[in-house]
């Protein structure tokens, strides 16, 4: 079964015969097999060379680079296998149409508002409130005429919901407001580390596909993003992303003993707090459902994948977008 590795120690990657291995400071070596590896996510400062670049991609094995305190910096990603000028230029023309573009981005925004609306009615009574706001707002989205007017409603949804949270989380975790760059405090912390984790998550399952991950319809495409993969991950935020980081505090797996602070503003998870995040959102995305079309289990990482699949049908006219809205 294929798996993600997470290296967080400084040292060295190489490939020895035909399989690679990571040597730390100590110069311990430790074997990571090739053939069981889709992902490495590169926490500690990494020494890798064009061999080893060369050899993993033959196995597309993609790398993450994260800095220090558990930010995104880059990636490595092999040659594309599955490109398709055809799917690329229907792509290109659903993002060229305004009418088109538009109905992606609302499909994108009223499936992560379905999910939001599902995470609070678990925390009922005291999120009643929200509930009636939130659905107030989600009515407003047809009447929406530009991209930047549901971006506009999505954002006042986002703050109803982000006030919830001092409902729903236990301990001494408070979010007093959504703070990105840089994050404050912990809650702030393991929101934006949660949504890097699965930014890299979409955009490896983009690249399963044959769609361009720079051609995005909610978000702007820039030259410096793979933007596509940030309105895919507008639908799982609150399916995936969320949960976990309620699970984490609210079962106590994490403290504030899990949290750093660097000049005593940007908080970040430490080492330990990082780990712990990564076991259960592991777990989360290996979980799977009955899917009711495939009539078998799906995990949370394929259902990513069947986005993907949706969109290119609908990119070359086979079937219509409809955005993934949780049953279960």
């Amino acid at each position: 079964m294929m798996r993600d590795q997470y290296i967080f120690s400084n040292g060295r990657l190489k490939r020895k015969h035909n399989t690679i291995y990571f040597e730390n400071e100590k110069q311990q070596k430790k074997p990571l097999p090739v053939e069981k590896i889709r992902t490495l996510h590169l926490f500690g400062e990494i020494d890798i060379n064009s061999k080893l670049l060369s050899f993993i991609s033959q196995y597309g094995i993609f790398l993450q680079f994260y800095n220090y305190y558990g930010f995104y910096t880059g990636a490595f990603y092999p040659r594309e296998k599955k490109e398709s000028g055809f799917v690329i230029v229907k792509q290109s023309e659903h993002y060229l149409n305004e009418n088109k573009r538009l109905y992606l981005a609302y499909c994108f925004i009223e499936s992560s508002i379905h999910h939001i609306l599902r995470n609070l009615r678990n925390y009922r009574p005291d999120t009643e409130e929200a509930i009636l706001e939130i659905e107030i707002l989600r009515g407003k989205l047809q009447n929406a005429a530009t991209v930047q007017e549901l971006m506009g409603i999505e954002g006042q949804v986002r703050q109803v919901y982000y006030q919830t949270f001092n409902y729903i989380l236990k301990q001494d975790f408070v979010l007093d407001k959504r703070e990105k760059r840089p994050p404050r405090d912990p809650v702030n912390a393991m929101i934006s580390f949660g949504n890097t984790l699965l930014y890299t998550v979409v955009l490896s399952e983009i690249y399963k596909t044959a769609l361009n991950p720079t051609i995005s319809y909610l978000h702007e495409p820039s030259m410096k993003r793979y933007s596509l993969s940030l309105d895919l991950a507008e639908i799982f935020k609150p399916l995936i992303v969320d949960p976990v980081i309620f699970s984490l505090i609210n079962r106590r797996q994490l403290t504030q003993k899990h949290f750093d602070y660097l000049e005593g503003e940007i908080c970040y998870l430490n080492d330990e707090g990082k780990k712990k995040f990564i076991t259960v959102w592991e777990e989360k995305l290996k979980s799977s459902v009955k899917h009711r079309t495939l009539k078998r289990h799906a995990t949370y990482r394929y259902l990513i994948r069947l986005e993907c699949y949706k969109l290119i049908k609908h990119f070359i006219g086979d079937e219509v977008y409809k955005p993934l809205k949780a049953w279960w």
